[in-house]
């Protein structure tokens, strides 16, 4: 009878049966738990636990009535009608919530430690401890810093639920490295562009420059404040360091040579508007598994495919800059300081694990590549041969760090209504874009 049973057992793949499975059953092991829970969850077969009294891994903050069918051991033969019970569409949001689970809290030692530590911290912390929808929602407990926070109302992620809309306004972060020389330098037509959107609320410029800051009669007179912050350590990392100044939700993140109307900006805000949980941009930049080196490679190639948006110029939620100071590690802070270099890579990084999602990518004009190739050429990081070097040890170095590549590749480029028909300019609201 044994080898009979044996025999019949290794006409099937348990790794493939168990991914194609929908219910997993999960019955009472030897010790505290059981080796077959967690296999159902990674495989996002919906567990069906067999073990009267168990109580499930971090049960205190996870809301496991999503994920799992609880069946009473003593009663066996009535697992089959409970499961058959569930419709389609609460099997769909149980497998996806198995997944989630997964990927936050039990895909590696590290996330359990880590999530079992930050439990204890919330334990002792209560005035600063995350409640259960952060804990049970995307992004996860883990991406959730309380130190940030305790509201979900602040955090990107949480507007639906809390049925609310970013506020129209935003600030606009330009980081300076260079001397003020001219009146007629990009800086300071950039400033002027900014100053005449109605949605920008102020404008901080983050002097990174060797040279003392000049004097407040050499910047334009603005209707909005004009903050000026000196970078301590002339760190890359400072670009994103959440600064007090920064009092909208909203920043638009912008390199001292960028070439942008107020249409442009304009646009690209009241898009982020409708993703603020994502980074909504212009110059677009792709990643791609390189087989023949085995390593994970970088293309600034201009194609309809891409993963990341550069933070030259970008929108994105103001709580990615306290992520990314708080959350990422040392190490990785020291690369972006040595090399000063792929700080705009690792935030694309950082956002993407968070959101599961790409940035998104806008309209721009034509113009913006060839300015750029040209001011390339003479005075900025883009004529130094190591610099795209760089950036390929970056891609894998974070890949590594994050334990996967969390970059997600997307096609999709949102343009203005209207925008390149056969109209009249007049019709269309965004009407700088298309001119030359």
């Amino acid at each position: 009878m044994f080898q009979e049973v044996s025999s019949m057992l290794q006409q099937y793949d348990y790794q493939e049966l168990l991914h194609n499975s929908t219910f997993c059953l999960v019955p009472r092991g030897r010790r505290l738990g059981s080796f077959r829970f967690l296999e159902s969850l990674q495989a996002a077969c919906i567990p069906v636990l067999l073990s009267n009294g168990w109580e499930l891994p971090f049960s205190e903050v996870i809301d496991w009535s999503k994920a799992v069918v609880v069946g009473d051991e003593r009663l066996l033969l009535q697992v089959p009608s409970t499961v058959r019970s569930i419709d389609n569409d609460k099997i769909l949001a149980f497998r996806q919530h198995t997944q989630f689970l997964w990927d936050a809290y039990f895909s590696s030692v590290e996330k359990i430690v880590s999530t079992t530590l930050e439990i204890i911290k919330d334990r002792i912390f209560r005035h600063v401890s995350r409640n259960k929808l952060m804990w049970n929602k995307l992004p996860g407990g883990l991406f959730v810093l309380p130190q940030y926070s305790t509201h979900t109302a602040d955090f990107p992620f949480y507007y639906l639920d809390e049925g609310l809309t970013p506020k129209k306004e935003f600030t606009g972060l330009i980081y300076a490295v260079s001397p003020l020389v001219s009146q007629s330098q990009p800086i300071i037509k950039l400033i002027s562009a900014l100053a005449k959107s109605k949605y920008c609320a102020q404008i901080i410029i983050l002097w990174n420059c060797d040279k003392p800051l000049p004097p407040r009669g050499k910047w334009p007179s603005i209707r909005m404040p004009l903050i000026f912050i000196r970078g301590e350590r002339k760190a890359m990392s400072s670009r994103f360091f959440p600064y007090d100044g920064i009092t909208t939700d909203s920043v638009l993140s912008l390199d001292e040579d960028t070439v942008l109307s107020t249409n442009e900006i304009d646009f690209a805000f009241i898009v982020w508007c409708s993703f603020p949980d994502r980074i909504v941009g212009y110059p677009a930049r792709s990643h791609f598994w390189d087989s023949s080196k085995g390593l994970w490679g970088y293309t600034s190639k201009w194609t309809n495919e891409y993963s990341m948006v550069l933070t030259g110029a970008a929108f994105y939620h103001r709580y990615y800059h306290h992520l990314f100071t708080y959350y990422l590690p040392v190490s990785l802070h020291a690369l972006l300081d040595q090399t000063a270099n792929c700080e705009d890579i690792l935030m694309n990084f950082l956002v993407s694990a968070v959101t599961k999602l790409p940035s998104i990518k806008v309209t721009q004009k034509k113009q913006y590549k060839e300015t750029l190739m040209q001011q390339g050429s003479k005075t900025t990081l883009w004529a130094n041969p190591d610099h795209f070097t760089q950036r390929q040890n970056c891609i894998n170095t974070f890949a590594s760090w994050f334990g996967s590549m969390p970059l997600v590749q997307s096609q999709l480029r949102l343009d203005p209504v209207l925008f390149k028909d056969q109209v009249s300019i007049l019709r269309k609201k965004y009407r700088d874009i298309e001119r030359p």
